[in-house]
């Protein structure tokens, strides 16, 4: 893995199944980092062919009749995006030499404050043997950004031939790591959705995530985490393995993407502080145990510490509060998804739905139940998921032909694995409702009606904008397309070039022309404080003590929250401007908080 620096101070989180699926080959020549999700192995399977055929490299089709036939797709793909990516980037830095308005159109996207783009500023202005010291430049400073990949750590479901269930290493996030550990890739593997032990031990079955002779990891491993506590968890348990985590990627609980995992209230300002504060503590606890562990193992074992870097991703959208995260919490990267969805340049998604998605309002955005997994989600209305959806619920045909069956994890009666999104689950379920109905009034049999059949099947969905926008045929039964913004894309309102998404980034140009877009802190805290309110009203008829301490301990946590903003707005400059704007929703959430009673 090269040892430059990344040019730029943002990365591109993984998006649904599709939507950053082939981000690195459009971006990451630029220096880019962006995430594949590698759960859909049928999806991947298509995305070798089409790009192969683009870039005219020979493809050949892994079939399901294939022994290990996830696992090998998975490796093809990230290596034909390896290659793709090596190739677009030698490109760019012969026409970055041979081209001044390239040059100078890539200069403009560089952040204000880097090297890099300081020192191609001298080069310009020295001039002497202009054309050969720029070459050389290139060379020793440029890098392309990761191909890192995503596994969703829950998403392991067993797998049979027939009836014969296979080993446990043929499970799905089993084989995906395989897929990814055999690849050619010099990048990460981010685990989210929480600890999977049993995946985690599978990584010691491969050398590259190991560090060799010279300290190097050929391959990384980055946690999406929520926080400090859950780090230190997860890391220490990879750590006895002799793993290393090289990046802890923080993410907003309720202001983010896709699934959301709600804190118990705790907020995002106070977890970036108290990371900050212990990020040695992180460190040097993972360093001692992995040292031991590796010695165990008699394996190299390095005398310091591995680099650690921690990023931060949910709900950011102007240059200052990017610029915030930085300096203050000293991260080392910040994540843009959702505004990159109206980026074409960058993400895969259909007309339709980025037209959608443009013009959605903050109403629009909605924290569902649409996932399988039981997990709120975040979506927007409106989505041609939800009409097809609706139209089979009115015709009394609910629920989902299953064709993927990657969220099969719930288990019927004879103990198989099925989807709760399925035809078949909601066929069961609402034939057990209506054995019931006469004791249930019409507003309670609705309401566990709706339950049932508001599940949507997101492995097809979520993979549809890609085959759409590629014009790839979609075979099976109609399901739309599943779209998973974070609530901040309601102020992002136009489709925009990349140059201009990374000039907004950087504060040198502006996408927005909303003027109601809250704070990125302000914004998390009002969905923290609709979830406690929605938490305190679903439980207020028959509350647990259990439940009630819950509640009490994440009110408490709201309220050390909002203080922590209080005593740090006097603090930073960054944002002088709307000081007093903050300081008097603050205080307005504050005293709501405190007039509900928990009990």
């Amino acid at each position: 893995m090269t040892n430059k620096k990344s040019p730029h101070t943002f990365h591109i989180p993984v998006m649904g199944l599709a939507y950053t699926i082939d981000s690195p080959i459009r971006v990451a020549h630029y220096g880019i980092s962006s995430v594949i999700s590698i759960a859909d192995d049928e999806l991947i399977e298509k995305m070798n062919a089409f790009y192969s055929e683009k870039f005219e490299i020979p493809y050949k089709e892994i079939t399901q009749k294939i022994h290990d036939y996830r696992a090998e797709r998975i490796t093809s793909y990230l290596n034909l995006v390896d290659r793709i990516v090596k190739k677009k980037f030698e490109d760019f830095k012969t026409e970055l030499v041979e081209s001044k308005q390239a040059l100078d159109n890539y200069i403009a996207q560089l952040p204000n404050t880097s090297d890099l783009k300081k020192g191609f500023l001298q080069l310009m202005d020295e001039g002497i043997a202009f054309k050969e010291n720029l070459k050389h430049y290139i060379e020793n400073q440029l890098t392309p950004g990761a191909i890192d990949v995503n596994i969703m750590t829950k998403l392991d479901k067993d797998n049979s031939v027939g009836k014969e269930q296979l080993p446990v290493e043929f499970n799905d996030a089993h084989a995906a790591l395989r897929g990814f550990a055999n690849s050619n890739l010099a990048s990460s593997v981010v685990l989210s959705a929480g600890m999977n032990p049993r995946l985690y031990s599978y990584f010691e079955n491969f050398s590259c995530f190991f560090p060799d002779l010279n300290n190097t990891l050929k391959k990384k491993i980055t946690l999406k985490v929520s926080d400090f506590r859950s780090a230190m968890i997860q890391g220490n348990f990879l750590a006895k393995k002799g793993l290393w985590v090289s990046e802890y990627r923080i993410e907003s609980g309720l202001n983010c993407g896709g699934h959301a995992f709600a804190t118990d209230g705790f907020l995002l300002g106070p977890i970036l502080e108290e990371f900050k504060q212990k990020k040695e503590q992180l460190i040097q606890s993972a360093h001692d145990l992995m040292v031991k562990a590796l010695g165990q193992k008699e394996l190299p074992v390095p005398e310091s510490p591995l680099e650690l870097k921690i990023t931060v991703q949910g709900g950011v959208g102007t240059a200052s509060e990017h610029n915030f995260l930085l300096e203050h919490y000293q991260v080392d990267s910040v994540g843009w998804g959702s505004p990159f969805l109206l980026v074409p340049e960058a993400t895969s998604v259909d007309n339709n739905t980025r037209k959608l998605l443009a013009e959605a309002k903050e109403n629009d955005f909605y924290l569902s139940h649409i996932s399988p997994l039981g997990v709120p989600f975040n979506t927007l209305r409106g989505t041609s998921n939800e009409i097809v959806r609706e139209k089979r619920i009115q015709a009394n045909k609910a629920g989902s032909s299953c064709p993927k069956k990657f969220l099969a994890l719930h288990k019927d009666a004879e103990g198989n694995g099925i989807c709760t999104a399925s035809k078949k689950f909601q066929d069961e379920q609402l034939a057990t409702l209506e054995e019931k109905k006469q004791t249930l009034s019409l507003e309670q049999y609705e309401s566990c009606k709706n339950s049932i059949t508001e599940k949507s099947c997101l492995c097809v969905g979520l993979a549809n904008a890609s085959y759409l926008e590629n014009n790839i045929p979609i075979k099976g039964q109609d399901q739309g397309i599943v779209a998973c913004p974070g609530p901040n894309l309601a102020y992002f309102d136009q489709e925009v070039s990349l140059k201009k998404m990374i000039q907004h980034i950087y504060g040198n140009d502006t996408v927005l022309r909303v003027t109601n877009r809250p704070n990125v802190f302000i914004k998390e805290l009002k969905m923290y404080l609709d979830y406690f309110k929605n938490e305190c009203k679903t439980v207020a008829s028959e509350s647990t003590a259990a439940q009630v301490k819950k509640l009490q301990s994440f009110k408490k946590n709201m309220l050390e929250g909002i203080s922590y903003y209080q005593n740090l707005l006097p603090k930073t400059s960054y944002f002088e401007s709307i000081t007093k704007e903050l300081e008097m929703q603050l205080h307005a959430f504050q005293q709501e908080l405190n007039f509900i009673e928990v009990k």
